[in-house]
C-alpha cells in the first residue's frame, strides 16, 4: 500500500506539474484581447532623382491583440513604409493597408489613419549659387563696413527644381562687426534658405570685409599687425 500510494502521489504531482505548465504557457492565449492607437513614423522609398515636398511624418495605427502585449507596444516598434513610384514630378495619391506596416507578429493591424496619403514630389536639380555676407552689429570707433567679398564667391547647392530655379543667391551665417574697427577676414557657413535645399559644396567661405575710418580712409591690418591707412 505505502509503495502504490507513492507512486499515485508521484502520478499526481506529474499531472499537476503539466496543467501549471499548460497554464503558463496558454496565459497570453486565454488574455482579454485589447485594442490600441499608436503614432507610428512613415518612411518613403523614392525613386532616384526625385525630391518629396511635404511628406508627411506619422500616421495613425490601430492594433490589436493581447490586452498586456498590446499595453507595451512603443512607437519605434512601429514603421509604415511608403514606395513613391514613377520618376516624374507631380502629385500621387498612395493608399495604406496593413501591407504598408511593419509591427510585431504577436500583434493585428486593424485600420490606419489617415488610409491614403497624397505625395508632392519634385524633380533634384543643382545650381551654382552667388554667396551674400550677412554682417551684423555695430563696428568700433565709427568705422563703417564696405562691401564684404566672400572667396570663392559662389557654390553648388540641390533641391527641388520649383526652389532652386526661384533663389537667386545663398547667405553665410552671422559675421559680427561688434568691435571692429580694421578690415578683417572671417570664415563662416554657408546657410541653406529652405531645408529641402543642401548646400553641396563648397559649406564653408571666407569672407573679408573692408573697414573704414570717419575720414573716409580704408584701416588695414597688414601681417605684421602694424596699421596703414589708404586713402579711398
Amino acid at each position: 500500500m505505502t509503495d502504490r500510494a507513492g507512486r499515485m502521489g508521484l502520478r499526481l504531482l506529474a499531472v499537476v506539474g503539466a496543467m501549471v505548465v499548460w497554464w503558463l504557457a496558454s496565459v497570453e492565449q486565454r488574455e482579454r484581447i485589447s485594442e490600441r492607437v499608436v503614432d507610428a513614423s512613415v518612411s518613403y522609398n523614392s525613386p532616384q532623382g526625385l525630391i518629396l515636398l511635404d511628406p508627411i511624418q506619422t500616421v495613425k495605427v490601430r492594433l490589436r491583440g493581447p490586452d498586456s502585449r498590446v499595453r507595451r507596444i512603443a512607437p519605434n516598434e512601429l514603421d509604415v513604409v511608403v514606395d513613391v513610384e514613377g520618376g516624374s514630378a507631380g502629385t500621387r495619391v498612395i493608399l495604406l493597408g496593413d501591407a504598408n506596416v511593419l509591427a510585431p507578429e504577436d500583434v493585428e493591424v486593424t485600420s490606419i489613419e489617415p488610409n491614403a496619403l497624397t505625395v508632392r514630389v519634385d524633380r533634384e536639380v543643382t545650381a551654382q549659387l552667388p554667396v551674400v555676407a550677412r554682417l551684423v552689429g555695430e563696428p568700433a570707433a565709427g568705422a563703417v563696413a564696405g562691401q564684404p567679398k566672400a572667396r570663392p564667391e559662389r557654390v553648388r547647392v540641390s533641391g527641388p527644381e520649383g526652389i532652386v530655379t526661384g533663389l537667386t543667391a545663398v547667405s553665410t551665417s552671422s559675421i559680427s562687426l561688434d568691435g571692429h574697427a580694421l578690415s578683417f577676414s572671417q570664415t563662416v557657413s554657408v546657410v541653406s534658405p529652405d531645408p529641402l535645399v543642401r548646400i553641396i559644396e563648397p559649406p564653408f567661405v571666407t569672407v573679408q570685409v573692408p573697414m573704414s575710418s570717419p575720414d573716409t580712409t580704408e584701416v588695414e591690418e597688414p601681417a605684421n599687425g602694424n596699421r596703414r591707412e589708404r586713402p579711398r
